[in-house]
């Protein structure tokens, strides 16, 4: 007998196979390896335990191997069920998953059950490609796989995948088994599509497919697939609950397409309400936390039509991706709680970028090569539909674990729709500068304070009768009304107009100048337009490089944290507090020396922008 792991001065044709190799693999080995023996071109007993080996990222996408062969078949209903038993370190996990799609006669069930395969090898239109996934997909979690398929009640057809039996097997070639006919369910399998789950607990929310055992089978219907894995020893996680929520919470964004159009998936007998990451869905789970706000959901900014290479040639043919651009209602959704908007609404989760394939989720997460690396992406979702024939140029994967994008695929993407992004972001950046300058709502900024402290060394002190102190109240409590910033009250208006005889606000107007000047009740008021290319281009990267911007802003719902201002943006600020006051008394004083700072005002600020975009 050969040696299984004594290595040293090892014969070509000597096995070092581990000590838990297939024993019916070596065998074959060693009779292969045999001058003028046959060698079968798949090694049976090894190729399965490898293929355990598949590398799914996690138990849901394995199981969407098994749903999307439902969907494909038909379906109009699907359950995926994790039963748990024993106790903590010994835990018994089975999974099963059961469709009412169209089921296999036996011949079909059979070949479906080798691996390669499929009915539909190499067919793009659909969702599987290859005839691999049912059975990898099964295998990364138990080694052993019960499949059921019926076409007509009680006449369920039943084979099976067991990695321990194969790898007994001597035979050079591996023979599948005859399907069994059975007229009736194992109790096992049985017990678990029609009793309750032990998660969730609360069983209102488990809608069973059948209460009795007398119901079942009405309750399977005339056609369907069960695909039952018991004992499974490789799972992302050791608790049935957690199985379930991430299950939950992966299926209802991935199958957004197929529950919003009718398919009823169920998890636990619970059912999957469809999320939808760029809130543009009339039925998706966002609705729901929303009923108080006017906007339901996001807005479709762009959608486009693009040509890509099938293949990164000159010559290649071309196929249509679709990309969607949506914007989230930032105005309406900004100053929700926190709550609402990191976990119900899941704002901040950092799904940008959604690609789908044929209709079915392949990705969703940051992508900044094609946005940004800043946080504005929490505001904004881009959607990319592509069909199977761009599945090389998409990245795509037999097992279709994510998608790694060519690079001229990314450049046709950002040619495509990258100015609208560009606007879309700066769109909001806008709105949030804004919102960051009102933060801190009734304070006034250390620039004003600063140039206040400094005003009685520049100008004359008069004294005011009390008639005139009501008079100039009065007049600072109207100008407060027209000043007041978000967050802020009448009062709190007025308190901060008559403390300080410099005011900054903010203005976003495209026809604008980018300050504006004017001189009222003894208070210089400075206009900054956010508008224009001033603000995105200078002002705003002066602040947030200032540190007067709390890099967690977006995530604290609307921007609470603003610091103390100093430094550059002060002096920044200074600098145009001081071109108003200047401007103000010069135009105070000679009315034809305001109308040429007018004029000069409008012609710098046009000049500033064509020298900023040009």
């Amino acid at each position: 007998m050969l040696n299984e792991t004594d290595t040293s001065n090892p014969d070509e044709n000597d096995l070092t196979w581990a000590a838990d190799a297939p024993k019916g693999g070596r065998t074959v080995m060693n009779r292969v390896l045999k001058d003028g023996a046959n060698v079968p071109l798949f090694f049976a007993q090894t190729l399965v335990s490898s293929l355990r080996d598949q590398g799914y990222n996690d138990t849901t996408s394995a199981l969407c191997e098994h749903v999307d062969n439902s969907i494909q078949a038909n379906a109009t209903e699907v359950r995926i069920y994790f039963r748990q038993t024993g106790k903590p370190g010994s835990y018994r996990t089975d999974v099963a998953v059961l469709d009412d799609g169209r089921g296999m006669a036996p011949n079909v069930l059979k070949v479906a059950m080798a691996f390669g395969g499929s009915m539909n090898f190499n067919n793009r239109s659909g969702i599987g490609r290859f005839g691999m996934g049912m059975k990898t997909a099964a295998l990364s979690m138990s080694p052993l796989v019960e499949f059921y398929s019926w076409q007509e009640p009680r006449a369920f057809y039943n084979i099976a995948l067991d990695v321990e039996a194969i790898g007994r097997e001597r035979s050079n070639a591996v023979l599948l088994p005859d399907p069994e006919l059975l007229d009736e369910l194992p109790d096992d399998v049985a017990d678990m599509i029609q009793k309750p789950m032990s998660v969730p607990k609360d069983r209102n929310q488990q809608e069973l497919l059948a209460d009795l055992k007398g119901d079942l089978d009405e309750a399977l219907g005339r056609s369907g697939t069960i695909v039952f894995m018991p004992s499974c020893d490789r799972l992302s996680y050791a608790k049935a609950n957690t199985l379930v929520d991430h299950a939950t919470k992966e299926m209802a964004r991935v199958y957004r397409r197929a529950i919003g159009d009718g398919l009823r998936l169920f998890i636990n007998n619970r059912r999957v309400t469809a999320f939808d990451p760029t809130y543009s869905m009339a039925n998706a789970r966002h609705r729901q936390f929303l009923e108080d706000t006017d906007a339901k959901g996001s807005k479709l900014v762009t959608a486009k039509l693009i040509d890509v290479p099938i293949h990164d040639n000159k010559d290649s043919e071309t196929a249509q991706i679709k990309i969607s651009l949506f914007k989230l209602p930032i105005e309406e959704w900004y100053h929700l709680p926190t709550k609402t908007l990191r976990n119900d609404l899941h704002v901040f989760n950092g799904q940008t970028v959604s690609i789908l394939r044929n209709g079915r989720e392949l990705f969703a997460d940051r992508m900044p090569e094609l946005t940004t690396r800043h946080s504005i992406t929490h505001w904004f979702r881009v959607q990319i539909d592509f069909p199977g024939e761009l599945d090389e140029a998409f990245g795509v994967a037999a097992n279709k674990q994510g998608v790694r994008p060519k690079g001229y695929v990314k450049d046709a993407i950002k040619r495509g729709i990258g100015d609208e992004i560009s606007t879309v972001i700066s769109e909001i950046r806008r709105f949030q500068s804004a919102q960051r300058t009102n933060a801190e709502a009734s304070k006034p900024s250390a620039s004003e304070n600063k140039a206040t402290a400094a005003d009685p060394h520049q100008s004359r002190s008069f004294s005011l009768s009390a008639e005139e102190e009501q008079q100039l109240e009065d007049n600072l409590r109207t100008l407060a009304i027209s000043l007041k910033r978000a967050n802020e009250t009448d009062e709190d208006a007025f308190q901060r107009v008559k403390s300080s005889r410099y005011l900054i606000q903010y203005v976003h107007d495209e026809y604008w100048p980018f300050y504006r000047a004017e001189h009222r009740f003894g208070r210089v008021i400075l206009s900054i337009n956010t508008a224009h290319p001033f603000f995105s281009e200078l002002y705003d990267p002066i602040r947030k490089l200032d540190g007067s911007e709390s890099p967690e802003d977006d995530e604290n719902n609307g921007a609470k944290h603003v610091r103390e201002q100093t430094g550059p943006l002060v002096a920044l600020e200074l600098l145009l507090l001081s071109l108003a006051r200047t401007q103000s008394a010069l135009s105070l004083e000679n009315e034809d020396a305001q109308r040429t700072l007018e004029t000069l005002q409008r012609e710098w600020s046009e000049t500033l922008r064509i020298q900023l975009t040009a």
